[in-house]
């Protein structure tokens, strides 16, 4: 889609001519300390992401603060000239990737990244969910009846949750107890164009992201219920303003899935009468503003939870967001675990897929579970899924798993060479912190 690609370009310069680098961004950024750049002249690295955007080069320590960015979006709020700083510094990165590369390059690597994801999310569900709950979350899921009203809402999935599939089913099961007419659609049929962003194929991503934006209106639905932070981020931030621009259309409201909770909270207080007596902690980031503060609201507000403050930062959109410093992420899930234990916590609850996958496995070793907000707020609810994906990563073997998996996999026809590498993927690619308390102590 060229024309999303110009549109984008034209938005980046407007928007790098909109800063003038007075470094507040950088003052406020939460982890300039421990991405070693404390002692940096704050005008100076805001100057320097101006370069990289405009010319596709700058200083090093501009470079560094791009690539180091973990979503937190503290520097949004910093900014007293309009401008948001998170883009500006995912467009630098942008700049700098088309600098470095070839346009087939670029191309590939997307092409190659959205490979792996259609196949990591195909067969992890598969390994999981059987057919009437893969056709649940199926973009095609059930057929609406003929001349039949626009649904109230699309639930997004994106795509990565659909590797953690209990987590989705949950949020369709609160959707079904509010009596809510709603559409499944995601997964990478429904991409956001994440992937080809960051290779800076802007071209792809926007084809893809504005693809996807289309299917949403036709739906005729007004209000996009998302899940994952990174989907929200990117289709706010960057797909959706360009898209408006270059199309004269206008993209469906998108609302966080746990704010809509939030707000639904007294329709579905009737329904939180099952006590789930507990002492629960957050794993929260607040990358997507609201969604921590929310997501300690619906703990509350189940019956018997009491929600412990572990006095833990929360900087981040998703532990995953932490590529660039994973040394920090490491040291972050052992201060968590640590302070969790002599909490006395219950329970450690995740918000989003990506911490779950990343954290979950702990539980083998710790005397409390780790969940998902939503595994205890549907308790309260009545209504309860089986984690399979912790079932099977607690096991840290993928012989036993194939084994205990023979059955998902004759049925759904999957390679057992490709579950293997998946599974692999799975087990440790999403375990930044060794397994086991000895390497869990913080020293």
């Amino acid at each position: 889609m060229k024309r999303f690609e110009e549109t984008f370009v034209s938005m980046t310069e407007e928007t790098a001519n909109a800063c003038v680098a007075c470094g507040d961004c950088f003052k406020a950024c939460p982890i300039t300390d421990d991405a070693g750049l404390t002692d940096l002249d704050g005008e100076v690295v805001t100057k320097g992401i101006l370069d990289l955007i405009i010319d596709g080069a700058g200083p090093d320590a501009a470079e560094r603060w791009a690539n180091a960015c973990v979503l937190s979006g503290d520097c949004i709020s910093a900014c007293d000239y309009g401008v948001n700083p998170r883009l500006l510094l995912s467009m630098a990165r942008i700049s700098g990737a088309q600098e470095a590369n070839t346009l087939k390059d670029r191309r590939g690597a997307g092409i190659q990244a959205f490979k792996t994801l259609g196949r990591d999310v195909r067969v992890m569900s598969r390994l999981q969910l059987n057919d009437t709950d893969l056709l649940r979350l199926g973009s095609t899921a059930i057929p609406r009846a003929e001349n039949a009203p626009p649904p109230e809402v699309i639930f997004y999935t994106g795509c990565n949750v659909l590797k953690t599939p209990h987590i989705a089913l949950l949020c369709l099961d609160i959707l079904d107890l509010l009596n809510v007419d709603y559409v499944v659609q995601g997964g990478p049929s429904h991409c956001c164009g994440i992937l080809q962003m960051r290779t800076g194929d802007v071209e792809a991503a926007g084809r893809m992201g504005s693809a996807t934006l289309d299917k949403f209106a036709a739906t005729g639905a007004s209000e996009v219920l998302t899940w994952c932070p990174s989907c929200f981020v990117n289709f706010r931030e960057a797909v959706i303003p360009t898209y408006e621009r270059a199309t004269g259309g206008t993209a469906p409201d998108m609302t966080p899935f746990v704010l809509y909770l939030r707000d639904r909270i007294e329709d579905l207080r009737p329904h939180l009468v099952h006590r789930a007596p507990m002492k629960v902690a957050l794993h929260g980031h607040r990358g997507v503003k609201g969604v921590p503060e929310a997501a300690r609201q619906l703990l509350a507000a189940t019956p018997g939870v009491e929600v412990i403050d572990l006095g833990m930062p929360d900087p981040g959109l998703m532990s995953n967001s932490f590529r660039a410093l994973p040394d920090f992420r490491r040291d972050l899930h052992a201060r968590e675990l640590e302070a969790a234990s002599e909490a006395g916590v219950d329970a450690l609850a995740a918000v989003y897929h990506a911490d779950h996958r990343e954290l979950c496995a702990h539980e083998r070793d710790w005397p409390f579970m780790i969940v998902n907000v939503l595994d205890i707020f549907a308790a309260g609810l009545g209504l309860q899924r089986d984690d399979v994906y912790k079932q099977l990563k607690v096991k840290q073997d993928v012989d036993i798993i194939l084994e205990d998996c023979e059955k998902q996999i004759e049925q759904h026809r999957i390679s057992k060479d490709e579950a293997r590498s998946v599974l692999e993927d799975a087990l440790y690619g999403d375990q930044p912190l060794p397994l086991g308390r000895a390497d869990s102590k913080v020293g």
